[in-house]
């Protein structure tokens, strides 16, 4: 549980230094995903997805 808590906190990180460090970055993303159309987020969202997974299973077998 305590490997959960740290991966929000390092995404809530994250996040939070984007915002702080770059706001207008932010709002181009922001328009650039909105002119996308809902199929490519949703292939955007699957690819984040996997893409994540294979992280933390890659961060979980060096840690072993």
């Amino acid at each position: 549980m305590s490997w959960v808590l740290l991966a929000l906190g390092l995404v809530l990180a994250a996040e939070g230094l984007a915002l702080a460090l770059a706001p207008s970055r932010i709002e181009e993303a922001l328009r650039l995903l909105v002119a996308l159309g809902p199929e490519r987020r949703r292939v955007l969202g699957l690819v984040a997805l996997a893409l994540g997974v294979v992280v933390i299973w890659i961060a979980r077998v060096l840690a072993a």
